[in-house]
């Protein structure tokens, strides 16, 4: 008879702050597509997932292996363990940029902690092969034991024929006829002042989506200049209806607003992975995006790319699509066919192989 093994997976990060960042939005599909993958295959039945809310609970029971999918270099999330340690490490662009995100003494301190303790870990996964190349060359970690998987949008996100749904959605947040697209949080990774500009010299429509451009009381610190900048643009009378802060958005409105949008845009200076790419492409919205960092590996030739440090560039291939329906339907049918590259089924059958492998060595 078969060992079983009981793997134990942290699912903090869907219960915290990070609930509706892109921490708890990989957690939370991860989790669905492996109960969902382990279930279908009997293969996987010498296999119990156990989700664990509460890290501290971890030390106290016995597994076979612990899966912590988040990775924060400036908060001490990596406790140390006996047994096999899985660690999802999404990005190190802190690390990376540390001019754009100085981390003060005690996040200098944090980091060396928590660089220590990655580097005892079994495995890491990451979400693209740029990602893999970066950390191993910060962390000083072997790459045969870095794993890229890619993480893959939900089925909810697809084209919308239904006339009504557009509709509601678009009168809900005063959306115009025609306008271009970001998804997302505002840091300085993000390049959102460089957007806003390339969008008003061309006099096109912006809609940003994310809570993180409209949060309350902003402090004045390095990390959120770009948030307060933004802000103090979108109250200018003028930019009223060119600059649109939606705030928060729930799951349901949020592929409609990619189906909504002229052209969806990802002008970042660096991205671990650049998930709204995908979901923007499932939805069947044409894509424009940074050709730094992980952002030509997700895209491919299935949208259409600028230099994210120069505004007439973003400019010019923003007005391309703009003035070209039959270019933007072109890039849509393209974008289609490249998000289906991006499944969580396949996330979820990769991680297990991980799992597997680790799990070999142990017997």
């Amino acid at each position: 008879m078969a060992k079983k093994y009981k793997i134990a997976i942290d699912i903090s990060p869907t219960v915290d702050g990070n609930a509706v960042r892109g921490v708890g939005y990989y957690t939370s599909n991860l989790v669905k597509s492996l109960q969902q993958h382990t279930q279908k295959h009997r293969s996987y039945s010498h296999l119990k997932i156990d989700l664990v809310t509460d890290p501290a609970k971890l030390k106290q029971k016995s597994y076979d292996l612990v899966h912590y999918p988040y990775f924060d270099p400036f908060k001490l999330t990596l406790p140390r363990s006996s047994q096999p340690v899985v660690v999802t490490v999404h990005d190190l662009i802190p690390i990376q940029f540390k001019n754009q995100f100085p981390p003060g003494l005690r996040g200098k301190l944090k980091w060396q902690i928590q660089k220590r303790s990655l580097q005892q870990v079994d495995s890491i996964i990451t979400v693209s092969h740029y990602s893999k190349k970066i950390i191993s060359q910060i962390v000083k970690y072997p790459q045969q034991n870095i794993f890229p998987i890619y993480e893959g949008a939900d089925n909810s996100f697809k084209p919308i024929t239904h006339t009504k749904t557009l509709k509601t959605v678009k009168n809900k947040y005063s959306l115009p006829n025609k306008f271009i697209l970001f998804v997302g949080d505002i840091n300085w990774n993000k390049n959102i002042p460089n957007l806003v500009k390339a969008c008003r010299r061309l006099k096109y429509p912006l809609v940003i989506v994310g809570s993180s451009a409209v949060k309350k009381d902003v402090p004045n610190h390095p990390w959120t200049k770009d948030i307060r900048w933004l802000q103090t643009q979108a109250k200018k009378r003028r930019y009223s209806k060119s600059l649109i802060l939606t705030g928060f958005v729930p799951d349901e409105d949020l592929p409609v607003i990619y189906n909504l949008a002229t052209i969806y845009c990802q002008p970042s200076f660096a991205e671990g992975f650049g998930l709204p790419l995908v979901q923007a492409m499932q939805s069947g919205c044409p894509v424009a995006f940074s050709r730094d960092t992980s952002l030509p590996e997700v895209v491919g030739e299935a949208g259409l790319s600028f230099n994210p440090r120069s505004i007439p560039d973003i400019a010019s291939v923003l007005k391309k699509y703009w003035l070209n329906p039959k270019l933007r339907h072109q890039y849509r049918q393209l974008g289609l066919n490249r998000a289906k590259l991006f499944k969580w089924s396949d996330t979820a059958k990769q991680t297990l192989a991980v799992y597997q492998s680790l799990l070999a060595h142990e017997k």
